[in-house]
C-alpha cells in the first residue's frame, strides 16, 4: 500500500482556476498513459481548440508542462501542483458526501477546490481518515496501487457478478451521465450481474437490484469493478 504520509505541499494559490482545471485533466490523462490532445481537452473543458492552444502555451512558459514532438507532458512542478489540485478536489467531495447527492459532488467540489488552503487540506485529510479514493472510487494522488486490481466493466463476461468500485474521472465531467448512473444505482459498492453483451451495437446489460440496465461500451469502459 502506498505511503501518503508526506503530502505534496506545492503552493498553487498563484495559479488561476483555469490553469488548475487544465492541470487536473492532464494529470488524469498522463496517469492513465493517454495522449494529451488539444481537441480532447477542449471537449472536456467546453472551450475552443484555439483557447486550449493558448493556455497550453502559457503553461509551457510557466514551467508546468512541456510540448514537443513527443507530446504534451507535465513537468515535475506541474505534477506536484496537479496532485495538490486533485487531492483538494477529492477532499471537497468527501466533505459534502452526506449533504449532496452523489452525482452532484464533482461539480460542487469543482467550485470549492480552488479556495481551500494547505492548512485546511491537511486538516481535512486527518479528519476524513486519510481516504485513498474519492466518493466515485478514483484514487487520491499516491494511492494508485489501491485501485490497480479493479478492471473495466467491458472486460467482464456474461454470467459474472461483480462489485462496482470506481467511476473514472473523465466520466465525472459528464453531469448528466453521473445523474443517470445514480438513478440506476450504478455507484461504488453495488453488486451487479452482467447478463448480456452485444458486440454488434456495442452495449452491455447488467442487472442492478433486480432491474436490467443497458450501457454503451464507451460508458461501461469508465466503470471499474472488482471480481469477488
Amino acid at each position: 500500500m502506498t505511503n501518503v504520509t508526506n503530502l505534496d505541499t506545492a503552493e498553487i494559490s498563484s495559479l488561476s482556476s483555469t490553469i488548475q482545471d487544465y492541470l487536473s485533466l492532464i494529470y488524469v490523462m498522463e496517469r492513465d498513459r493517454e495522449p494529451v490532445v488539444g481537441s480532447r481537452l477542449a471537449e472536456l473543458l467546453g472551450v475552443t481548440p484555439p483557447t486550449v492552444t493558448n493556455t497550453l502555451k502559457r503553461m509551457t512558459r510557466d514551467g508546468l508542462i512541456t510540448m514537443s514532438k513527443d507530446g504534451t507532458h507535465l513537468t515535475e512542478a506541474g505534477w506536484k501542483a496537479a496532485r495538490v489540485v486533485m487531492r483538494r478536489h477529492m477532499l471537497m467531495e468527501w466533505m459534502m458526501v452526506r449533504t449532496l447527492p452523489w452525482s452532484q459532488l464533482h461539480s460542487e467540489a469543482h467550485q470549492l477546490e480552488h479556495a481551500i488552503s494547505s492548512m485546511t487540506e491537511t486538516a481535512l485529510m486527518e479528519q476524513l481518515g486519510r481516504p485513498q479514493t474519492c466518493p466515485h472510487g478514483n484514487p487520491l494522488p499516491g494511492c494508485d496501487e489501491f485501485v490497480k486490481d479493479w478492471i473495466p466493466l467491458t472486460k467482464i463476461s456474461p454470467g459474472e457478478t461483480v462489485t462496482i468500485r470506481r467511476i473514472h474521472e473523465l466520466a465525472e465531467e459528464n453531469a448528466q451521465l453521473l445523474g443517470y448512473l445514480e438513478t440506476k444505482h450504478i455507484i461504488p459498492g453495488v453488486r451487479v450481474a452482467v447478463t448480456e453483451i452485444l458486440p454488434f451495437n456495442q452495449t452491455i446489460t447488467v442487472e442492478v437490484e433486480g432491474q436490467p440496465v443497458t450501457l454503451g461500451n464507451a460508458v461501461a469502459g469508465y466503470i471499474f469493478v472488482e471480481i469477488q
